[in-house]
C-alpha cells in the first residue's frame, strides 16, 4: 500500500507543536498525524530524537548502504515535519513561543520543571494562547514523591505490577518476573494521551477553553491491568504469574507441536472432548480426574504433560486445520515473517510503502483505525534531521531569508 489519495481527514484543522522524543509522546503524535493533523516536530540541531540512533538495524538506501535513521525512530514519527531549534537559546525559545501560538496542541515530556526555565512550561505559554491544550508526558507525573525520577518504561513495568503477573510460574523452569517483549508503558500512554488530547480539543471547540493534561508512565501501567486490578481489590490476594497458562481455565496455554507452537484456548467442556478426540485421546474426555474445567484446573499438573505429549505427534498447522474445522479456539506463535505473510493482516493493510529522501521506499506499519469517512492518511515518511525547518519557518511563522541564515550562523536552527 503507498500514500493515500487526498480524501476527509478528521483533524485536517489541527496543529501540533511536538517537543517529545523516544516512543511515547512521539506515539501520540503519529496517531494524530494518521487522523489528518498537521506535526511539526522540534529536535535539537545536530543529533537529534535519540532513537534516530538506536539501531541496528538501520533503514539502507538504494545501494544497501545503511542511512542515519534507525528502524525504533521510523516506527513513531511518521506524517510529521522535522525542525531542528535549540531550545536553551533566546531566539530558539522565541520561535517555540511563535509555533505555540499557531497552534492547537503542544506535546512534550521534558522532565518535571525543565521547560519552566525556558519560559516554554503551560503558565507560560497560555498567556500567548489562552486555548492551548498542552500535554506533558514524564515517568511518573507532575507531583508526588517520584515527580523528579526519570521514567523508564522497563521500570514502570516493573513499579507497576506488570511484571508480578507476567512471566513462568516460579515452581517451573524459566520462572520468574518477565517484561513484555515490547514498550507497553510507553505505547499505551502515547494512546492514553491521544485520546486526552482529542478530548480536550473537545472541550476547546465547545467553550473556546484551553487546558493542561498530565501523563504519567506509572499511572497508565497501573491504570492497563484492568481486571487483574480489580481481582485484587476485589479478594485482597495478590494475584500470581501463570505463565502462557490460564488461572481458571485448563487447557488454555501454549504447547508444542512437531514443527512450532500453538495456543488452545479450550473454554469449555465440549471444546475439550473435541481437542483429545482430535488428538486420538478419547479417553482423556471420560476420565473423571480430567472430565469438568473445575476437575481440570485441579488436576493441571498431571493432565497438561499428557496434553503436551499428544499436541507433539502433529504439526502446527495439522492442529490449526483439524481444531478451526472442529470450533475448538486455537491459533498459531507467528513469527513477524509469518505475522506479514498473513492473509488477514494483509488484508487489512497493515503493512504500507512511503517514498522516502534517502531510501526510495520505506516500509512501516498501518494504522489499526479504520474510519469510513476519514480513514487514517499516510503521506508523509519519517521526516529526516531538521529537512523541513527552513519551510516550516518561512510558511508558518513568516521568517524571511535573512533571518533564517542569522539562525543558522548563530546555531539556533
Amino acid at each position: 500500500m503507498t500514500a493515500a489519495s487526498p480524501q476527509k481527514t478528521a483533524l485536517g484543522h489541527i496543529r501540533v507543536l511536538d517537543l517529545t522524543r523516544v516512543l511515547a509522546g512521539p506515539w501520540c503524535a503519529q496517531n494524530l498525524a494518521d487522523l489528518g493533523a498537521e506535526i511539526i516536530k522540534v529536535e535539537r540541531p545536530g543529533c537529534g530524537d535519540d532513537t534516530r540512533s538506536w539501531g541496528p538495524p538501520y533503514l539502507r538506501d538504494a545501494a544497501g548502504k545503511n542511512t542515519s535513521e534507525a528502524a525504533y525512530y521510523l516506527a513513531a514519527n511518521r506524517g510529521k515535519q522535522a525542525i531542528t531549534v535549540d531550545i536553551a537559546t533566546p531566539e530558539g525559545q522565541q520561535i517555540i513561543r511563535e509555533l505555540a501560538a499557531v497552534s492547537d496542541v503542544v506535546l512534550e515530556n521534558y522532565k518535571v520543571g525543565q521547560l519552566k526555565k525556558y519560559g516554554l512550561d503551560y503558565d507560560s505559554l497560555k498567556q500567548i494562547k489562552p486555548d492551548l491544550v498542552y500535554c506533558s508526558i514524564t515517568g511518573f507525573g507532575q507531583n508526588g514523591p517520584y515527580a523528579q525520577r526519570a521514567g523508564y518504561d522497563f521500570i514502570v513495568q516493573g513499579m507497576g505490577g506488570f511484571m508480578s503477573l507476567t512471566g513462568e510460574r516460579d515452581d517451573l523452569p524459566g520462572g520468574g518476573p518477565q517484561k513484555a517483549g515490547v514498550a507497553i508503558a510507553d505505547l499505551m500512554t502515547g494512546m492514553y494521551a491521544s485520546i486526552a488530547v482529542l478530548a480536550a480539543l473537545t472541550h476547546r471547540d465547545r467553550t473556546g477553553e484551553g487546558q493542561y493534561i498530565d501523563m504519567a508512565l506509572l499511572d497508565v501501567q497501573v491504570a492497563m491491568l484492568a481486571n487483574m486490578n480489580t481481582n485484587y481489590l476485589t479478594s485482597g490476594q495478590a494475584p500470581k504469574r501463570w505463565g502462557n497458562a490460564h488461572a481458571n481455565i485448563v487447557p488454555y496455554q501454549t504447547f508444542a507441536t512437531a514443527d512450532g507452537h500453538i495456543i488452545v484456548a479450550a473454554g469449555n467442556d465440549g471444546q475439550y472432548r473435541k481437542f483429545v478426540q482430535i488428538g486420538g485421546r478419547p479417553e482423556l474426555a471420560e476420565d473423571e480426574r480430567f472430565a469438568t474445567n473445575p476437575a481440570r484446573v485441579q488436576q493441571r499438573d498431571t493432565l497438561v504433560p499428557i496434553l503436551a505429549e499428544m499436541v507433539r505427534q502433529k504439526t502446527k498447522q495439522e492442529w490449526i486445520d483439524l481444531l478451526e474445522a472442529a470450533g475448538v479456539p486455537c491459533g498459531p506463535i507467528n513469527n513477524l515473517d509469518e505475522v506479514f505473510d498473513d492473509p488477514q493482516v494483509r488484508a487489512r493493510e497493515m503493512q504500507i510503502s512511503l517514498p522516502h529522501p534517502t531510501a526510495g521506499q520505506v516500509q512501516l506499519v498501518g494504522s489499526p483505525m479504520k474510519l469510513s469517512v476519514t480513514p487514517p492518511q499516510y503521506t508523509l515518511a519519517p521526516p529526516l534531521l531538521g529537512q523541513d525547518t527552513g519551510q516550516v519557518l518561512r510558511q508558518v511563522l513568516g521568517y524571511s531569508e535573512e533571518q533564517l541564515a542569522s539562525l543558522h550562523q548563530k546555531q539556533v536552527i
